[in-house]
């Protein structure tokens, strides 16, 4: 499995001519990357004798943000799959009217689950950087430029994600679908940039 290998045969892979693992995956890891940096920030103001106040709240968010982190980790293998979907799709049989009819059904079917799984990519890298927040806010000022790399690296990941919605809504046919998957990835990219600049922001006045 992806998620298994080492780093360097996963870059291997990548920088290889298949297609799978692609940018999909990336975005995947690096939201993963960025919930790990939030969860390390925790455990890193649990315990310390200037955190107590925090340290409910520290215990909170790092239970949700390893949910996160494993969640997106999943994503590494749903991406895949749901190219190898839209690809075996696109392999079907043309030859007859009914096989046409058959391949374009299952070609929308699977470009919707192509444009589920970054979205919801998008929601769960949101959901870090909200959290990168609070551990910037919060937490252990020693660590603080971590939670801001958790930020960015979430960023990245939540713009990444828009990219592959937005690639595969171009080519479904059900306007309903692409204008409610449209209308989701504009709210949880709204106010997003301000943010994350926001964090960085205050990650540099504790340095």
């Amino acid at each position: 499995m992806i998620k298994d290998a080492s780093i360097e045969q996963f870059l291997e892979t990548l920088a290889s001519r298949s297609p799978t693992p692609g940018g999909g995956s990336v975005v995947a890891i690096m939201g993963a990357m960025g919930a790990a940096l939030v969860a390390m920030v925790c455990h890193l103001t649990l315990g310390k004798v200037h955190y107590e106040a925090v340290s409910e709240e520290m215990e909170a968010v790092l239970l949700e943000v390893e949910a996160l982190r494993s969640t997106l980790l999943n994503f590494i293998r749903a991406d895949v799959e749901a190219f190898d979907a839209v690809m075996a799709a696109y392999s079907l049989p043309k030859a007859t009217d009914e096989d046409k009819v058959k391949r374009s059904v299952a070609i929308q079917w699977a470009l919707k689950g192509a444009t589920r799984v970054p979205l919801d990519c998008a929601k769960a890298s949101r959901r870090v950087i909200e959290l990168s927040r609070l551990v910037a806010e919060r937490g252990n000022t020693n660590v603080a430029t971590d939670a801001g790399v958790a930020a960015l690296t979430a960023f990245a990941a939540l713009r990444s994600s828009a990219l592959n919605v937005r690639v595969n809504t171009g080519s479904i046919k059900d306007s309903d679908f692409v204008r409610e998957s449209l209308l989701e990835l504009d709210r949880l990219m709204a106010g997003m940039d301000q943010e994350t600049h926001s964090i960085y922001q205050l990650v540099l006045q504790k340095l």
